[in-house]
């Protein structure tokens, strides 16, 4: 599995002050509607679903945030860098930068949490996300997140 695979271009921002988690969700919902077709309040509820159970926040200014959806073809991914970091109630208590959204089929099963994995281990590379705060520009953040690398152990 490759990140190209499930994230688009057009998927990928850099986005100024959101004010809230919640708000956050919203335009993360409302990139997946635009990119990918999906019914922006359903990936923004089911993010907020998801994050009842538990914060998505993995520390050192990085959010998985992840949900199921009904009717959804494959995983697709969304990400955002915030030009203004955001209280996220991470692990580490620490505000977040750089938002990495998966949305998988209610039924996708392990090739959800492969994703998951692949994703996770993209974002704890210091390097990538040295280049991902140091670009602003939406075409050069793609090419970094999709940048094809090494086979890497979970």
């Amino acid at each position: 599995m490759e990140l190209s695979k499930i994230l688009a271009p057009e998927a990928v921002r850099v986005t100024g002050h959101l004010t809230s988690k919640k708000r956050l969700f919203q335009e993360l919902g409302d990139i997946a509607a635009a990119a990918y077709g999906l019914t922006a309040a359903s990936a923004t509820d089911g993010l907020q679903e998801r994050e009842s159970l538990g914060p998505t926040g993995v520390g050192h200014g990085i959010a998985l945030p992840h949900a199921r959806l009904h009717n959804l073809p494959g995983i697709q991914g969304v990400f955002i860098r915030l030009e203004k970091p955001l209280d996220y109630d991470s692990v580490d208590r620490q505000p977040v930068d750089l938002v990495f959204a998966l949305f998988a089929p209610k039924d996708s099963g392990v090739d959800h949490l492969k994703a998951l994995a692949l994703v996770s281990r993209t974002m704890r590379d210091a390097s990538i996300c040295q280049k991902l705060r140091a670009n602003a520009d939406p075409a050069k953040l793609y090419a970094i997140l999709t940048e094809t690398r090494g086979t890497q152990a979970a």
